[in-house]
Parts: C-alpha cells; sequence; structure tokens
C-alpha cells in the first residue's frame, strides 16, 4: 500500500488565492496631476510660468519657443532657479489634442510637479 498526498485539492486552493491577491492588489494612478484654477477673471500673477501651445510652437512668458526639445530646454532651466515647480498652461482653441498632451508631457519630463490649465473662455462667458 502506497500513501501519498492528494495535491489536486491543494493547488486549487492556491490558484483561488492568486487570483484573489490579483484582483485586490492595488494599482498605481495611471493619470497626469492637473489642477484648474478657479475662475476669477484676473490674470495670473507676474511671477508664475506661463506656457501658451499654440499651433506653430509655443510661448514661455512671452518667450518663442518652436520645438518640444528647446522647450524642455527652457522649461528645465526655469525650474532650476525656482523653488515652485508649478507651470500654468494655455492651448490655443485650434489645437488637436495631442499637440498639448505633448507639451504636457514635455513639461512633466522637465521637472513640472504640478500642472494648471487656464481657462479658454473670455470674461463673463458661460461658466
Amino acid at each position: 500500500m502506497k500513501c501519498d498526498i492528494n495535491v489536486t485539492p491543494l493547488i486549487d486552493v492556491l490558484l483561488v488565492l492568486l487570483i484573489i491577491f490579483m484582483i485586490v492588489a492595488p494599482t498605481p494612478p495611471r493619470a497626469l496631476d492637473t489642477a484648474l484654477p478657479e475662475r476669477q477673471g484676473r490674470e495670473p500673477s507676474p511671477d508664475a510660468l506661463v506656457l501658451e501651445v499654440r499651433a506653430d510652437g509655443f510661448t514661455l512668458n512671452t518667450t518663442p519657443i518652436w520645438t518640444p526639445s528647446a522647450l524642455e530646454e527652457q522649461l528645465r532651466a526655469a525650474f532650476d532657479t525656482r523653488a515652485d515647480r508649478t507651470l500654468l498652461v494655455k492651448p490655443s482653441r485650434e489645437l488637436r489634442y495631442h499637440r498639448v498632451v505633448e507639451a504636457l508631457d514635455v513639461a512633466r519630463g522637465a521637472g513640472a510637479e504640478r500642472i494648471g490649465m487656464l481657462d479658454l473662455k473670455p470674461d463673463g462667458a458661460g461658466d
């Protein structure tokens, strides 16, 4: 007579536990950390870092920039001299979505910790 342990129920229990742990395990969020400013009807402060995204290029605090690599260099230089790594982004109305996302990716890669979107509506427009 041969005595062996039946491992089939043990494997079934382990597979169920594995599935439960895979479902319950937390996954890190994959969203951009952006903050929309409250609508106050005023311009950002003069010391704020404002990036305008246009179809023909970028403007960083009134300085025109034509390529994403030049934008990253300018943002790195700006963030190196600032304690606050907040960037305000003002996209143009006629832009395609991927152009704004490209600018946000470049800003995040350059060291932006907080990114705020400026309102496109003129003052007094519908909320």
